[in-house]
């Protein structure tokens, strides 16, 4: 759908909906076909979309390493199994520098975490309208749809359903090493014995429940601070896109002074889709060791 079949806050609004589904009031199941049905359809409903495009891209990973991995030869590597194992090597070397402990599930990891996410961010350089509009027009061809009322994303990494849902996942992991390599009494004692302590048993009893507070906190936003911090730059980068795709609604001299902002926001973003996927990588690796480590 383009920017010039819609208002702008229309445009802005309809790109930044995702295709969801779930249980009406009445109790049927479908898409919902507005913001309000997709709000009433409440936390259980799915982002068709974003679980896709998730899917898809991992699949890809998995496939095209795969296919690296059973053709690789010890001579001279072709363009490909180079790229693979650059990327390998620098994952080997961001483990080795940030994980102290002896996990051999920390690595790759480490390894699908950056790729995974790396595919889920470069999805924001496609151009807004291509797929989006793709899909409105089969939707409005094979079923008669309104296209208006068919959304599309294609950047799962602006959902924080699909950044929550990966920081859940790697801070579960934390939580179950913490407990399976220190105990629950160590785990506990993380949470409680530090960081004010006392030889005073008395005075110690106080200070638990403050440590507790200020540890849970510091744990808790963990998980936070991972996904949101993905989100919220995706999201930025973005909404940059979309504002920048209504301004070839306004006018050839609009419509040219976008395509240079365009081209100039796509080559920066190039810096931050990789980046994020770094920073989330490495924080991963981060939180895994401490996981290992003894205080």
């Amino acid at each position: 759908m383009s920017s010039s079949e819609l208002t702008s806050g229309a445009y802005i609004k309809h790109h930044l909906q995702n295709m969801t589904y779930g249980q009406h009031p009445d109790g049927s199941w479908g898409l919902a076909h507005s913001a309000a049905e997709a709000k009433e359809m409440g936390f259980m409903a799915i982002h068709v979309d974003t679980m896709f495009w998730s899917i898809v891209l991992g699949v890809l990973f998995l496939w095209l390493f795969r296919k690296v991995a059973k053709k690789a030869e010890t001579g001279v590597p072709g363009g490909l199994q180079n790229f693979v194992e650059m990327i390998v090597e620098f994952i080997d070397t961001s483990v080795r520098g940030s994980f102290t402990g002896k996990n051999p599930l920390v690595a790759p990891m480490a390894l699908t975490v950056f790729v995974w996410v790396f595919l889920m961010n470069f999805m924001d350089l496609l151009p807004v309208d291509w797929i989006p509009s793709t899909v409105g027009w089969l939707g409005a061809t094979l079923f008669g749809a309104d296209p208006s009322h068919i959304y599309f994303k294609v950047v799962p990494s602006t959902d924080p359903n699909a950044t929550f849902g990966m920081a859940l996942s790697v801070f579960a992991l934390m939580l179950f090493y913490s407990i399976k390599n220190k105990g629950v009494g160590g785990f506990a004692g993380e949470l409680t014995l530090m960081p004010f302590t006392s030889d005073n048993k008395l005075v110690m009893a106080i200070l638990i429940p403050i440590n507790f507070l200020l540890e849970f906190v510091s744990l808790i936003a963990k998980p936070l601070s991972l996904s949101l911090r993905l989100f919220g730059n995706m999201y930025a980068g973005e909404m940059i896109f979309i504002l920048i795709a209504i301004m070839y609604s306004a006018g050839i001299g609009m419509g040219i002074f976008g395509g240079f902002l365009q081209l100039g926001w796509a080559i920066f973003h190039i810096l931050i889709v990789t980046l994020q996927a770094f920073i989330f990588m490495t924080l991963t690796i981060v939180y895994m060791d401490m996981a290992h480590s003894e205080h």
